[in-house]
């Protein structure tokens, strides 16, 4: 319906409480289930007070019942109820409450159940997927711790890492780790570690405790806080048997807080043993290489004086050769030369005046020496000179 007011013509409160309370009332009586923050019981009052608290998130009711209610249901703070209520606006103070005319405590069977439903509500959303899980860093600069102020889990972690590695360093936030507060106070400290850009991971520890202690860490907020942390998460909760709905979403499941302590850092003997194993094999490996190097070049050296010997030994034969071809060569030519020079020399001899004087003729000369070929080259009486194969004689010229 159109609001039927203006800033002419108001409500007054009264009014606007009377409306509320009508809606309110329209409700009826519904089935609420929550977990019992505050219990004021006192004795001789007619009226019983209890704040039921969504254990998923920061809200609460107050409840109020008749005294006979309670009777006969045993219940603590942190206990989960289901109550039968109608929702009760209260005028004079403007306060929305439930009038409950029913409680019932909800049973450890019904929690399973409902853990069980949650379980495979979480699984088909892949909460649980291995693919999702982020590792560990192999040695964190800072872990951030969450766990109950001096609690035996704190310092389980706490002494079995710096037994491990003396140097790690923590930043511890102390929360309630049971109770009505327990969730929303750990999924805070979830958020200020995941928003300290120094911490590397984060570890959930919590000690042995019953299936109520334990309602925390499988409540469904917690798991996807858990499951939307950018920083690593681990979960060491309990003892080996108790696996929390944590144990699933947390990217390392670590089955007490001392093995939680064990696993996020390194054991420095042990890295300082497997360093000189290291050592120790890489010398060894360096000093096999350099002994296959050495043998080859050894075997290198023996192969190259070979190849050189060899290449000696058919150098020199082949200058042997070529020597010994360039001889004959040589020889050869030289034996035609000589062969040459004695046919000239023949033909030279055979050709030459003495040998003409050989065969019985005669050379005659004038005194200047020239020869005479013609009788009209002398004259009468003119001596001559004759030259015979051995020796020589004169003469004159007579008459012819």
């Amino acid at each position: 319906m159109t609001n039927p007011t203006s800033p002419e013509a108001p409500w007054p409160v009264r009014t606007v409480a009377l409306k509320i309370a009508e809606w309110v009332a329209r409700l009826g009586e519904v089935w609420v289930e929550g977990q019992v923050a505050q219990l004021s019981r006192r004795p001789g009052a007619a009226t019983a007070f209890l704040v039921l608290r969504d254990p998923a998130a920061d809200l609460s009711l107050t409840v109020t019942c008749r005294r006979e209610v309670l009777d006969g249901v045993a219940l603590a703070e942190g206990a989960r109820v289901v109550v039968h209520a109608r929702p009760d606006f209260y005028l004079a103070r403007g306060t929305l409450s439930l009038r409950a005319s029913e409680i019932r405590p909800v049973g450890i069977g019904e929690l399973l159940a409902r853990l069980e439903r949650l379980k495979r509500l979480l699984h088909a959303e892949g909460l649980f997927a291995a693919d999702r899980k982020q590792p560990l860093p192999f040695l964190p600069g800072r872990v951030g711790l969450i766990t109950g102020r001096a609690s035996a889990a704190e310092r389980d972690v706490l002494e079995n890492a710096r037994r491990r590695w003396p140097a790690v360093r923590f930043r511890v936030e102390n929360v309630a780790v049971q109770g009505p507060t327990a969730v929303p106070s750990i999924v805070d400290a979830l958020h200020r570690l995941q928003a300290d850009a120094e911490v590397d991971v984060i570890v959930i520890a919590r000690g042995g405790g019953s299936v109520e202690d334990q309602l925390p860490f499988s409540d469904e907020a917690l798991c996807r806080a858990v499951a939307a942390c950018r920083t690593p998460v681990v979960s060491a909760i309990g003892h080996e048997p108790d696996t929390p709905l944590l144990d699933l979403v947390a990217d390392l499941r670590c089955s007490t807080p001392t093995d939680a302590g064990r696993r996020i850092v390194p054991d420095v003997a042990e890295e300082q043993a497997r360093l000189d194993a290291l050592r120790t094999r890489g010398r060894h490996q360096l000093a096999a290489r350099l002994d296959r190097a050495r043998d080859e070049v050894a075997a290198l050296r023996h192969r190259g004086r070979g190849r050189i010997v060899s290449g000696v030994d058919g150098a020199v034969a082949e200058t042997r050769g070529l020597r010994d071809r360039a001889r004959r060569c040589v020889q050869s030519r030289v034996d035609a030369a000589v062969a040459d020079l004695e046919h000239a020399r023949a033909r030279v001899a055979a050709l030459s005046p003495a040998a003409t004087l050989q065969r019985g003729y005669a050379v005659v000369q004038r005194a200047d020496g020239a020869v005479v070929r013609r009788p009209s080259d002398v004259d009468e009486g003119e001596a001559v000179r004759i030259r015979l194969a051995e020796g020589s004689i004169g003469a004159v010229v007579g008459g012819r």
